[in-house]
């Protein structure tokens, strides 16, 4: 787990070496005053998903930003999709140990359903290293984009990564482990994943 960590530092110092500083963010209640007689700045707050229509926190006191509710691993041989409920701790917990068979040659992709509270988050990301028998295979680094605070009229967000081609031969087969992290401009990690996949043999 130390190579992961060290795989993450190194990703940090890059995206902290690009200079890019980013302004100060504001909380939903914030903007909500922000000049509330203000017809104008009331639409366009309308526009970032700041209106009276905002959704509760999932419970009373939560800090969290990015609830990641649910990932989706689609694979094009398999008739339904493997789901990952991560509004549960125990299955995040699971997921360690587990191992879910993908053909070799599949095609297959992520989808990722969450929910934002708070605050407008900005450049959310998908990172991810790769590793076989504790060797780094391949990184993935995918932008979701930015959003508002979850509403009553659009509860959740949906958002699917490009496809990639499982690896095939007798070398390819086997088990893969991943870390995956759910990271913005601040550079706050919404959510670390540690999960893995088997290729087996068509």
């Amino acid at each position: 787990m130390a190579t992961e960590n060290t795989d993450f530092k190194q990703f940090e110092d890059e995206q902290n070496s690009d200079g890019y500083k980013v302004g100060e963010k504001k909380t939903v209640d914030e903007y909500k005053k922000l000049d509330a007689e203000d017809a104008a700045l009331a639409k366009w707050k309308e526009s970032l998903g700041l209106g009276s229509d905002v959704l509760p926190l999932e419970f009373p006191g939560d800090k969290r930003k990015v609830v990641i509710q649910k990932i989706q691993l689609l694979v094009n041989t398999e008739s339904k999709p493997i789901s990952f409920d991560l509004t549960n701790e125990q299955t995040i917990k699971e997921l360690a140990s587990k191992r879910y068979k993908i053909k070799e040659n599949s095609i297959y992709k992520l989808r990722i359903t969450f929910k934002v509270q708070h605050e407008i988050i900005t450049g959310l990301r998908y990172v991810q290293y790769i590793k076989k028998a504790g060797i780094a295979v391949d990184k993935i680094d995918d932008h979701l984009g930015s959003y508002a605070p979850s509403t009553k009229t659009k509860p959740y967000y949906e958002v699917e990564l490009p496809e990639s081609e499982a690896p095939s031969g007798l070398l390819a087969r086997g088990k893969y482990s991943a870390v995956s992290k759910f990271i913005d401009d601040d550079k706050t990690t919404h959510l670390t994943l540690n999960w893995g996949v088997e290729i087996v043999k068509k």
